[in-house]
């Protein structure tokens, strides 16, 4: 058995194996991930609430001044560039759509899908793939700040990659039909256990086959 599918295993016994289950909406799931970019989870869910309370459709989004929009989101900060954002894309697909409803992208595939979506100002890998996975459960993994230092901790990935690199070295050695469970546990595990400060390396089920552990236990 080869190292990720080990770690998958060893994860999957730690915290169960995942099964899909859509999140949101395609749309939805993309403004909420925009809506995330550098910023906590709380206040992004705050700043998505207030919109959608503000906003009951995507369609009053997309009409609506875009200073209105920054006020509404202004919890999640950088509102003004999030609002003009979000609402240049809302207006490009319906420009290029006729409609605000992209579940269309799910017979797409992910290499199609991620071309797509990042082809929006202020969509890169990571929000791709989130609409990806949690919306389509695609094979498309998002690599947060867990996912990155517990890969580079691990060792199936090098230090210092690059967003997309990061991405596609993962997409290489991470089974398909493992991706929604890898991405939800290791995230899990990454708040519990492999902290970024003061990791609980004595309670780590993958302590065994941790590079970094294996470095700091021997120095």
């Amino acid at each position: 058995m080869n190292k990720a599918n080990q770690i998958c295993r060893l994860l999957d016994r730690a915290y169960g194996r995942r099964k899909f289950q859509p999140h949101n909406p395609p749309l939805d799931e993309l403004i909420l991930t925009v809506l995330s970019q550098n910023t906590s989870g709380k206040n992004c869910i705050r700043a998505y609430e207030s919109l959608r309370k503000r906003f009951p459709s995507w369609e009053d989004v997309m009409q609506a001044d875009v200073r209105d929009l920054e006020d509404s989101i202004k919890i999640g900060g950088l509102g003004e560039v999030k609002a003009n954002r979000i609402k240049k894309i809302l207006q490009r697909i319906f420009a290029e759509t006729g409609s605000l409803d992209i579940s269309w992208l799910a017979e797409k595939g992910v290499d199609q899908a991620r071309e797509w979506l990042m082809s929006f100002e202020g969509v890169g890998y990571k929000t791709a793939a989130c609409v990806m996975l949690f919306s389509f459960g695609l094979p498309a993994l998002p690599v947060d700040t867990h996912v990155r230092r517990l890969s580079e901790r691990i060792g199936l990935v090098r230090t210092g990659l690059s967003d997309a690199r990061l991405h596609e070295e993962l997409s290489l050695i991470i089974p398909a039909e493992q991706v929604y469970s890898f991405h939800l546990n290791m995230v899990e595990h990454g708040r519990r256990v492999c902290r970024a400060t003061h990791p609980k390396c004595g309670e780590c089920v993958l302590a065994g086959e941790c590079c970094w552990y294996a470095k700091t236990r021997t120095a």
